[in-house]
């Protein structure tokens, strides 16, 4: 009797810590300070999340928008993957989205999923009709406190096959003296990101790594394979500072490890400048 129990102890220890692996949600607050950054843009703040896959945090997201509404964030970035073709189900997504454009702007790039699941006509007209701005090979000029900056956002590639074509579209009539933020899906292609010299890159898709050994990093990401060198944080890479989601949510692996679900919340800095 007292071996079963403990074995059942054990096994409600497990069951509880790989639930609250996929559950718990880590606010990562990152400075990133750039030498160009313009005077007002300094200690602007971004929340990035991406990889959502239709999970939901706790009733209407509750929990999820508690800790973006807390980081009070001047505009909101979405790198694709808001459903998962494999179980697609909206609802929880446009919850989401419906309480993220009261708090902020808020601008989405496509993932792999979003094509995947053939329905991205219906999620795009949906999400402009929420007011979210969905960039397609394109850019938006955005003002704050007179600053003009860019938000440029690319297709995922499944949807665009040619990446450059993208970039190329996305960074039309921008000079390089404007500052220029870039979203896009796929960070294992920062190196071509990084020649079209956007300031900074924000990108997902790797979902940490899925499992993430301590001391190592991500154990494996799709378009990297094993021990993947882009999976979190931020990476230098040329001119440009590229910031990649751990995600939200999971597709083909139902379970992380070491990895909680991640928002990001970004303040800009002037380099050199308090």
């Amino acid at each position: 009797m007292q071996r079963g129990m403990f074995f059942l102890a054990i096994l409600i220890l497990i069951v509880g810590v790989l639930y609250w692996e996929n559950n718990g949600l880590s606010a990562t607050e990152l400075d990133i300070s750039i030498a160009n950054l313009p005077k007002a843009l300094n200690e602007y703040k971004i929340v990035h999340i991406s990889d959502l896959h239709g999970k939901s945090f706790g009733p209407q997201q509750r929990n999820l928008v508690r800790v973006i509404q807390e980081a009070r964030p001047n505009l909101i970035a979405i790198t694709g993957d808001l459903i998962d073709e494999r179980r697609y189900d909206d609802s929880a997504s446009f919850v989401l989205i419906k309480q993220l454009t009261k708090l902020a702007p808020v601008y989405f790039v496509t993932g792999n999923h979003e094509w995947q699941s053939e329905r991205l006509s219906d999620l795009e007209e949906n999400l402009a009709t929420l007011g979210v701005k969905v960039l397609r090979n394109d850019k938006r000029e955005v003002v704050f406190q007179g600053q003009k900056f860019f938000l440029a956002g690319i297709d995922d590639p499944l949807g665009y096959a040619n990446q450059d074509d993208s970039l190329r579209k996305a960074f039309r009539s921008i000079n390089k003296k404007d500052f220029v933020i870039l979203l896009a899906h796929r960070p294992e292609s920062v190196a071509l990101y990084s020649s079209y010299q956007p300031d900074l890159i924000l990108a997902g898709h790797a979902h940490g790594g899925q499992v993430r050994i301590p001391g190592v990093g991500g154990l494996i990401a799709p378009g990297q394979g094993f021990f993947p060198k882009y999976t979190s944080g931020a990476h230098q890479v040329a001119n440009s500072i590229m910031v990649v989601s751990r995600g939200l949510g999971n597709s083909i692996i139902p379970q992380r490890l070491f990895n909680h679900p991640e928002v990001v919340i970004i303040k800009l800095k002037r380099k050199g400048k308090d």
